[in-house]
């Protein structure tokens, strides 16, 4: 269902962004996220599971809410992009931008021309209602697309300000795992060369004038993000919260029925 981008407005009227990752390809675990009232599911497409016509189904179990889609492709395949975004996905994130030519060139893939390159089958795909809004799709696409490159090497924070002039990158976004792993220091959110390098991006996008994401890491949840000056972030996955809910259960569970056998 074409409908107009409610993260992209939501973000450019100045509020946060709260969503939640998925990575389990699963239609009816979207439609109960949606439902919940998320602004956003981040559908990862990297390491998850899932591929253009899994999306679909989740996508058609959004639609009825106000919950935004943002797919995570694995790379900066064009044939892939161009599948998912003809399936409809809303927002595009894609891993590890290094350098402004890189943006510039996903950019273009996701536009139709005279802006960009994107193979044009209006008539037929999901994103323009199976053709039944195509005019209007093709022409307001490129403005309702909201685009967000991840920065996660050191290459990737030294390039910011040039990234941070390409027109039609809404958001960069800093990934702290692969950030860290890139300085060989995995999760070592206290080091003082990963602190500083992550303070350099932060500071480098807020420069820019682009929007500005992360996930929680280390010590720093989701509002202490939010309180540090980031547009948007993730309050965590649903494997994550299927997990602890779960773990926390059980626990209670075998706690309970060694103090019943304690006292007995």
């Amino acid at each position: 269902m074409y409908r107009e981008n409610q993260l992209k407005k939501l973000l450019n009227n100045g509020s946060k962004a709260l969503g939640c990752w998925t990575s389990m390809d699963n239609p009816i675990t979207t439609e109960i996220l949606a439902l919940a009232g998320f602004d956003f599911l981040l559908i990862d497409q990297e390491h998850g599971y899932g591929d253009a016509k899994g999306l679909s189904m989740q996508l058609q179990a959004m639609s009825a809410t106000n919950c935004t889609s943002l797919l995570r492709v694995p790379s900066a395949d064009e044939a892939y992009v161009k599948k998912v975004l003809d399936a409809g996905t809303e927002c595009l994130m894609f891993p590890t931008v290094n350098t402004a030519a890189e943006a510039r060139d996903i950019v273009e893939m996701c536009r139709y021309a005279p802006r960009g390159r994107r193979g044009m089958a209006p008539g037929m795909i999901r994103a323009t209602n199976y053709g039944m809004d195509a005019p209007n799709y093709v022409q307001t696409a490129h403005e309702n697309m909201f685009i967000i490159c991840q920065i996660e090497t050191p290459e990737g924070v030294a390039n910011i300000p040039e990234m941070g002039k390409v027109e039609g990158v809404d958001m960069l976004f800093i990934g702290p795992n692969d950030l860290s792993c890139s300085l060989d220091k995995f999760a070592q959110y206290e080091d003082p060369e990963f602190v500083a390098l992550i303070e350099k991006a932060e500071s480098a996008i807020k420069e820019t004038g682009k929007l500005l994401g992360t996930i929680p890491y280390g010590k720093f949840g989701w509002q202490a993000i939010f309180d540090r000056g980031f547009n948007l972030t993730t309050a965590g996955t649903e494997v994550a919260l299927l997990r602890e809910a779960s773990l926390n259960i059980v626990q209670d569970h075998t706690a309970n029925n060694r103090s019943e056998q304690a006292a007995e």
